[in-house]
């Protein structure tokens, strides 16, 4: 196991993972003004976040296995590359079908390279020190959220929502230029790396492997239950509750500051505490927080003020989740590390999208959408974890 600068690792791996939430949050205040430039509603044009995951679920399950034979740089040059060129193209879509199209091409380069960025941590620590490196690179990553939104805005002010995708392309070269001076090859190429035959048996090893899987619920549920607000909040926010586009990024931008606050937690906790058992803490007051929110609205008691900071909670328990499960799954499989994170993304973000479209599909003006999507999404995260992973999670 290599010897690195655990700081350094960790800003350059967050860097390129927020290639993810800046290309997600950055242009969500702009769908109203982007549905009227596509002639669609925007509905459907939130629909749009899906197929962004779909494709980047698909770009993470393919080429985190090339990962593993070709080693991470070319893998994550070649991503940000796809990923540059198609923010550009979407300066210029007129159609909703071209802007889904150009999204999912902007995804598929998205996940070949944000795949690599936990790989790259397995590939040089395990154990608790993992999990706090993917602690520390959560936290610095949820600069992006915490911003992306705010500066959408500023660019929608400033020009049009063409200018978030001219961002987009710029940051993209700039990690390009980032991680060409500074990221060391952390595995090289595997001539010896197992052949598509031995991927598909690799990839069904891990989704036989009971403990694994249940690590891979829990960020998978959770990861769907975030998706479902970050899907149905520019409606829910700015139509429902009637929040302006500026107003809009401070109030989804608390979400992002819980998160980061659940993730230095986190990173503290950990000097005493197993993994497991704060990931049983963070899907615990998730659950509860889901469940507050059904009843609030069953109750009648659904404003902005009740409703905002339930979800606000609900989202910001990623980092006592994400972070955990994946250390702990990842520590099962040391000499498939990109293969098995493949295959979390892929679950992850496929499940993100199914929680999105549930959201959008139905174009019905209430809460009740998305405040169902999470509270599934959490349950079902409680219960595989618990049911999967047994006495792992006390041990």
């Amino acid at each position: 196991m290599q010897k690195v600068d655990s700081r350094r690792i960790a800003l350059l791996v967050a860097a390129n993972t927020a290639l993810a939430p800046f290309a997600i949050d950055a242009y969500l205040p702009a769908i109203p003004a982007l549905a009227d430039a596509v002639n669609a509603s925007v509905h459907h044009t939130q629909l749009s976040v899906s197929l962004f995951l779909v494709g980047f679920a698909l770009g993470q399950l393919v080429f985190g296995p090339l990962s593993d034979r070709l080693g991470r740089r070319p893998i994550l040059f070649a991503g940000i590359s796809v990923f540059l060129l198609a923010s550009l193209a979407l300066t210029q879509v007129e159609t909703l079908e071209m802007l889904w199209l150009l999204r999912f091409v902007q995804a598929l380069g998205g996940g070949a390279s944000v795949v690599n960025s936990a790989a790259i941590v397995r590939d040089c620590f395990s154990g608790r020190e993992a999990a706090k490196v993917l602690s520390t690179m959560v936290m610095i990553m949820l600069l992006a959220p915490l911003i992306a939104p705010a500066l959408g805005s500023l660019l929608l002010y400033l020009a049009d929502w063409w200018l978030i995708f001219v961002f987009l392309a710029v940051y993209a070269a700039f990690v390009l230029w980032l991680l060409g001076r500074y990221l060391p090859e952390t595995r090289g190429r595997d001539p010896d790396a197992p052949g598509f035959s031995q991927v598909l048996s690799n990839y069904l090893a891990v989704l036989r492997h009971r403990e694994a899987m249940g690590y891979i619920s829990a960020v998978a549920m959770s990861f769907a239950g975030m998706f479902a607000f970050i899907t149905g909040s520019p409606f829910l926010y700015m139509e429902y509750f009637g929040l302006s586009p500026a107003i809009y990024p401070f109030v989804f931008g608390a979400n992002v500051i819980v998160m980061a606050g659940s993730n230095r937690l986190n990173i503290r906790l950990l000097r005493y505490r197993s993994p497991q058992r704060n990931l049983l803490l963070g899907l615990g007051v998730q659950l509860t927080s889901g469940l507050l929110l059904a009843a609030v609205l069953l109750l009648g008691l659904g404003s902005l003020y009740v409703v905002a900071p339930l979800m606000i909670i609900f989202v910001g328990m990623q980092g006592l989740i994400s972070p955990n499960a994946m250390s702990s799954m990842l520590d099962h499989f040391p000499n498939m590390s990109a293969t098995a994170t493949a295959l979390l993304g892929s679950i992850q973000f496929s499940c993100g999208a199914l929680a999105g479209v549930l959201v959008g599909i139905f174009e019905v003006y209430s809460a009740w959408p998305v405040v169902l999507t999470m509270l599934g999404a959490t349950m079902l995260g409680n219960l595989g974890v618990r049911m999967l992973c047994g006495r792992a999670l006390h041990a």
